[in-house]
């Protein structure tokens, strides 16, 4: 069973950054497609970034264009989202997900899923 683990999420004043980890188990990670997602209370779950199994191929939202990237180190099994000025908005929990068939932003096409982790942007 494949098992995803969010850390680094919390409390930061807008303005801030913060850097999400994603630590993978049970999976043969460098196979994978991996993705963050992110969804506040009331809203659907909403794409933020995605990266393809090589790390070549990086995909970002529109809405934390220039201020969120992901990156991964297939050796760690670990994926990462750095997220610079950040925005009340922002705040949300966020999840990483993992896929067989790469990288998509509808979140029905993701296989595995961690328990998502707190971000929240005070003004």
């Amino acid at each position: 069973q494949v098992q995803l683990v969010e850390s680094g999420g919390g409390l930061v004043q807008a303005g801030g950054s913060l850097r999400l980890s994603c630590a993978a188990s049970q999976v043969t990670f460098g196979t994978y497609g991996m993705g963050w997602f992110r969804q506040a209370p009331g809203n659907e779950r909403e794409f933020v970034a995605g990266i393809s199994r090589s790390g070549v191929a990086i995909y970002i939202a529109n809405s934390v264009k220039g201020r969120f990237n992901t990156s991964r180190d297939n050796v760690k099994n670990t994926m990462y989202l750095q997220m610079n000025s950040l925005k009340p908005e922002d705040t949300a929990v966020y999840y990483c997900a993992a896929g067989r068939r790469d990288v998509s932003s509808r979140s029905s096409e993701w296989d595995y899923w961690g328990q998502g982790i707190q971000v929240t942007v005070s003004s």
